[in-house]
């Protein structure tokens, strides 16, 4: 799995669907929009309404819950990641990731531009608080 790279600040939730979806960011902005959902908005990341409208769309089920991050073995093969998660003026927000686990290789997929690599091993570093687990490609 090949991440994808955010082309807007907020846009990772929209980068994170692309990369389990196996599509650009422009094909994956296309149907976010034309749902309604855009980058600028900060529902998309402060709420999980979006990134699950949006990858309903794609053909990728999640997950009906969040669960508690309690470590990385404990995940699964597939799963959106929030990090960076904090509350601003009593607002939640996080940045979405994608963990990928392929036999016994694992990483995560983070979309940030300014990353010099975006395919993440530095598990230490990374400190996430829930995760969504993705069932299956319809």
């Amino acid at each position: 799995m090949e991440a994808v790279v955010q082309e807007e600040i907020s846009g990772c939730g929209i980068a994170a669907c692309a990369a389990l979806a196996g599509i650009t960011y422009v094909e994956s902005k296309a149907q976010a929009n034309a749902l309604g959902i855009h980058a600028e908005d900060p529902r998309l990341w402060s709420s999980t309404d979006s990134v699950r409208r949006l990858a309903g769309t794609l053909g990728l089920k999640l997950a009906a819950d969040e669960r508690p991050f309690e470590g990385w073995g404990s995940l699964p093969e597939r799963a959106l990641l929030a990090i960076k998660w904090r509350v601003e003026r009593g607002q939640p927000f996080w940045h979405w990731v994608v963990f990928v686990r392929e036999g016994q290789d694992s990483y995560v997929l983070d979309s940030k531009k300014a990353l010099k690599h975006n395919r993440r091993l530095d598990f230490g570093r990374i400190k996430p608080k829930w995760f969504i687990a993705l069932e299956k490609a319809s």
